[in-house]
């Protein structure tokens, strides 16, 4: 058996580095709770299992170090970088002679691990231990992990996948294929395809999709965290069989999950399962981290800029929506319409707590994964494409250093400030003239974008897969001019609202929040947000809106009180819009505005408003007069 070839391959954890903006919400993350977690939060702190001790020795410490690792290297930061590695070098000296590691008891507050085994864990652990070789080549963990995979082929017939791990396979199956590039070894392909087969028929969910409504009960194959994990599970298989059926389950599943459980900010509802497309129910922040990563992982194998656009709008929206704006704290369940963060029951399954911003509301398992977002995001803005070249997974500033054509070292230097701004410059330094392609995806919301080189408009064919290909000898100083013109537009949401979007980027209207202090700790609190001011405002039809753009873009630009870029538009309060069950009701489909003023409003980026409106009911020209 062979691998069919994956469209990019990833560049090593370290080829990339944040700038700008970007590389501030590294440090915040750094100064926030990702860099001070072990310190403040016992589940992830010294007596944790995955540091020799007798606490937590399930997920939460491999989910920690999950967005840990990536972060310290890619911020070259020395205190994080021996912080995560006392973890790495625990996990690699508790290697025993049969080739398992990690603690030898399995604790977890979850009703449903099994005590005995587990391979869930490990998976987690492994992916942190293929980023740390990456960054450091350390020569221990190629062989670490092949005589795990070598115990684990051993033993898995007699105890297979199960639960979380039956699940999520698809992340184990990223590890045993990232060895069996590097080593050939034949057991692999055996062992992956086992797991494989192991792991649940994601391929025939998405295929058929029969979960067409809000889920009210339990179900494996519902649950949103293990829906985005395993949507990148068709696509490894796909790598590894080249099964056309793969791929189209694939495309399936995303079109079906988006109709029938979609959200404005790129996400499917899920709070704790497929929840349906109302604005208030709730998306879990595990489930954005993950569909991230699978959407990284999806671009990587097949090369379609379309995930290159959901991974865009997840990340740009939905990511830091649900994350304070100075990183110390977080929600469980964010919601699109969301007028108040309360202990308050709510119509999900989660508890009363879920869109606190704190420590740990609901459930600590975000709390421990939500680290990986931002840095994996980093490591996968370029890829390489296989031809020599360099492909484009997204525009936001960074620094790109790898070799190119037939062994050229380029270090690129992409600015501009996207996707707060229209267009992206690409600065060449070159140790010698090359030959090589440059793959730059065009967003599918881009109607018109036009490439310069050296001051010289560049012709280009129509792009495929989203993609337009420049080959050409490139030359030390060369650069590239690529406009993105980003145009307001609405799409129609539940119940006719509407949603509103210039580029990537979702916009809100941001309801004036007042914090208050719900637990006080030594570092990271938990807070409720109630409303300042009238939230339930709908959009008049057929206004138009006026795009206003500040001088700069500042460091923390998910901020709506500094926000850079900003949309107008008009609206009247509807009357007949209520709270229902301590959320936002539906937006109503015949808005009662009578008797009310016509006023401007003004949206802001979504993630910049922790109370906000991000769907709306439109108001028909008949129902106001000027």
């Amino acid at each position: 058996m062979k691998l069919h070839p994956a469209a990019f391959e990833t560049l090593p954890l370290g080829s990339i580095h944040p700038q700008g903006w970007l590389h501030h919400q590294l440090l915040l993350q750094a100064e926030g709770l990702t860099g001070h977690l072990e310190e403040h939060w016992p589940d992830v702190g010294p007596d944790n299992g995955w540091l020799g001790g007798s606490g937590d020795s399930w997920e939460r410490g491999p989910y920690y170090l999950d967005g840990l690792v990536p972060l310290a290297y890619l911020l070259q930061d020395e205190r994080l970088i021996v912080k995560a590695n006392r973890w790495i070098e625990w996990s690699l000296a508790s290697q025993r002679e049969d080739g398992s590691f990690g603690p030898v008891r399995i604790e977890s507050v979850n009703h449903d691990v099994d005590k005995t085994q587990d391979w869930w864990h490990f998976t987690i652990m492994l992916k942190v231990l293929t980023q740390y070789q990456e960054v450091t080549n350390d020569v221990r963990v190629v062989p670490f992990l092949t005589r795990f995979f070598r115990h684990m082929n051993d033993t898995i017939d007699k105890q297979p996948l199960r639960g979380w791990a039956e699940a999520r396979g698809a992340d184990l199956l990223l590890s045993i294929l990232w060895l069996y590039k590097r080593t050939e070894e034949p057991f692999l392909l055996t062992l992956a395809n086992t797991v494989a087969e192991q792991t649940t028929d994601w391929t025939s969910v998405f295929g058929l999709f029969p979960f067409w409504r809000k889920v009210e009960e339990w179900d494996w194959r519902t649950h949103v965290v293990n829906v985005a994990m395993g949507l990148k599970t068709p696509g490894v298989r796909f790598e590894m069989s080249g099964d056309p059926a793969e791929k189209n389950a694939i495309y399936r599943g995303i079109d079906s999950l988006m109709t029938y459980h979609g959200q404005a900010h790129g996400m499917f509802s899920g709070d704790e399962w497929l929840s349906g497309t109302h604005p208030s129910q709730g998306v879990e922040l595990c489930a954005v981290v993950e569909y991230m990563f699978t959407m990284e992982q999806l671009i990587r194998i097949l090369g379609d800029g379309r995930f290159g656009d959901i991974l865009e709008k997840v990340a740009f929206n939905a990511l830091p929506a649900t994350i304070s704006a100075d990183w110390t704290s977080h929600q469980y369940d964010q919601q699109v319409n969301q007028i108040v963060c309360n202990v308050a029951p709510r119509n999900w399954s989660n508890g009363p707590e879920a869109n606190l911003f704190g420590l740990e509301p609901n459930f600590g398992c975000c709390t421990a994964n939500m680290h990986q977002g931002w840095p994996k995001l980093v490591s996968h803005l370029w890829m390489n494409d296989r031809r020599g070249g360099l492909a484009a997974v997204s525009y936001a500033p960074c620094t790109v250093t790898t070799t190119v054509g037939t062994g050229a070292k380029l270090r690129m230097d992409v600015g501009g400030d996207y996707p707060f701004r229209e267009q992206v410059k690409l600065g060449l330094t070159l140790d010698r003239a090359e030959t090589f392609p440059l793959a730059l995806r065009v967003p599918g919301w881009c109607s018109s974008p036009s490439i310069t080189i050296n001051g010289k408009v560049e012709e280009t064919d129509t792009p495929v897969n989203g993609y337009v290909r420049i080959q050409r000898e490139w030359n030390d100083g060369d650069t590239v001019l690529l406009d993105l013109p980003m145009e307001v537009s609405t799409e129609s949401r539940h119940l006719n609202a509407v949603s509103v979007q210039r580029g990537p980027l979702v916009y809100a209207l941001p309801v004036g929040e007042n914090w208050q202090l719900l637990t006080r700790r030594a570092k990271f609190h938990d807070w409720e947000i109630y409303p300042a001011t009238p939230w339930k405002f709908g959009l008049l039809e057929g206004t138009g809106f006026q795009v206003q753009l500040s001088d700069e873009v500042p460091a923390q630009p998910f901020d709506a009180a500094v926000t850079p870029v900003k949309l107008k538009d008009t609206g009247q309060l509807v009357r007949n819009w209520r709270m229902e069950g301590n959320n936002a009701g539906t937006p109503p489909l015949v808005p009662d505005t009578e008797g009310q003023p016509v006023v401007e409003l003004e949206l802001v980026p979504y993630a910049g408003a922790k109370l906000r409106i991000g769907e709306f009911p439109m108001i028909a020209k008949r129902k106001h007069r000027v």
